[in-house]
């Protein structure tokens, strides 16, 4: 069974009147990750779409980039996105409902916020409703709050990354140090890992920018110019 007839399955089963966030509770076992998380992608980026006040195309493409959605499934994204905008629980519950499903596993969850960062700038501004939104989920994610800068560096246009923040590292830190930091995101950022981590397949796209982030810094590290 596919993905997407898997959240078309879950979606049917919902009873009526019942919340698009009752469902989490349903799916915490990991072969039912993936439908979780991308439910959970779509949600978030429902909620997030209301932060600024208007959703646009480049953000809807901007998802597909994210996850491949097939033709005959557009109607049932659709329907998850219309579930959720016009859920009564706001975002912090989803929010603490995904990061209870994934406690323990925080990858997940840093994956996650990488697919909200896309979404947010892909009509090319970063409104401040949509930084507070996006700090206030990694908050409840509880990433911390340099991993949370890191990836704003990284994604919003306007300011040179911190590169010991890309790879979560101090400038003082031994430099055999950081270059155990960078093997380890480079592994982290391998589609293997993130195929195991139950992330769909069309998420492991993310994976690309991480890796030219995480390679430049380590590059401007060595060369002296960070």
């Amino acid at each position: 069974m596919s993905l997407w007839s898997r959240i078309l399955e879950v979606l049917a089963s919902l009873a009526p009147g019942e919340a698009l966030s009752g469902l989490f509770e349903r799916l915490r076992s990991p072969p039912e990750r993936s439908v979780a998380f991308t439910i959970a992608v779509i949600a978030l980026s429902a909620k997030m779409a209301k932060a600024d006040g208007r959703v646009t195309r480049d953000e809807v493409t901007a998802f597909r980039e994210v996850f491949t959605i097939p033709p005959a499934e557009l109607d049932n994204a659709a329907r998850v996105f219309d579930l959720a905008r016009t859920d009564v629980a706001g975002f912090e519950h989803y929010a603490g409902r995904i990061r209870a499903m994934f406690d323990g596993d925080s990858q997940i969850l840093r994956d996650l916020m990488e697919g909200l960062f896309h979404i947010a700038m892909a009509d090319g501004t970063y409104h401040p409703a949509e930084d507070d939104f996006l700090a206030r989920v990694a908050q409840i994610f509880r990433l911390p709050e340099r991993e949370f800068r890191s990836l704003r560096t990284r994604f919003v246009p306007g300011a040179e990354p911190d590169c010991y923040e890309v790879l979560g590292v101090m400038p003082d830190t031994p430099m055999e140090e950081i270059r155990q930091a960078w093997r380890a995101a480079v592994r982290e950022s391998h589609p293997d890992r993130l195929m195991a981590r139950g992330l769909p397949e069309e998420a492991v796209k993310l994976a690309e920018k991480r890796l030219v982030a995480v390679n430049r810094a380590w590059e401007k590290i060595q060369g002296g110019g960070a």
